[in-house]
């Protein structure tokens, strides 16, 4: 199984594939702070235009798409090694109940990506019942 289900809040934003079988790095770094209302996101992605970044959540599990391109080649010189990376990548978070799916905003600016995750209504699984 792909997907980590997991109910433990602080496991919450833990990255769905497992890389403890895969030595490389992910794609891209991202950090997450809280606060009393919601989840921050910062996911650093230089390189990468807004138009190439998708975003989107689809059975609780939040999902950055991106594409780097690396747009020209110089022909007059000769290379011997190019160390730019280019290509599609993605990563993906299990959000769980604990976010308003349908408050997430998100905004690009210099090479990061913010997302607030706003923090949706606690349910309320107990309730007193009066006796009559």
């Amino acid at each position: 199984m792909l997907v980590k289900l997991s109910k433990d809040p602080l496991k919450m934003f833990d990255d769905i594939w497992d890389r403890t079988q895969t030595p490389s790095a992910p794609a891209f770094k991202v950090d997450i702070s809280e606060d009393e209302g919601a989840f921050y996101l910062e996911a650093e992605m230089p390189g990468v235009n807004k138009e190439d970044i998708a975003l989107g959540v689809e059975e609780d599990v939040l999902t950055i798409k991106g594409d780097r391109k690396q747009e020209s080649e110089e022909q007059r010189k000769d290379y011997h090694r190019i160390e730019r990376t280019y290509g599609s990548f993605s990563r993906s978070f299990n959000l769980g109940e604990m976010i308003d799916q349908e408050a997430i905003e998100a905004t690009y600016d210099n090479g990061v990506l913010h997302v607030r995750l706003p923090k949706a209504q606690q349910v309320r699984k107990t309730k007193e019942i009066a006796i009559k």
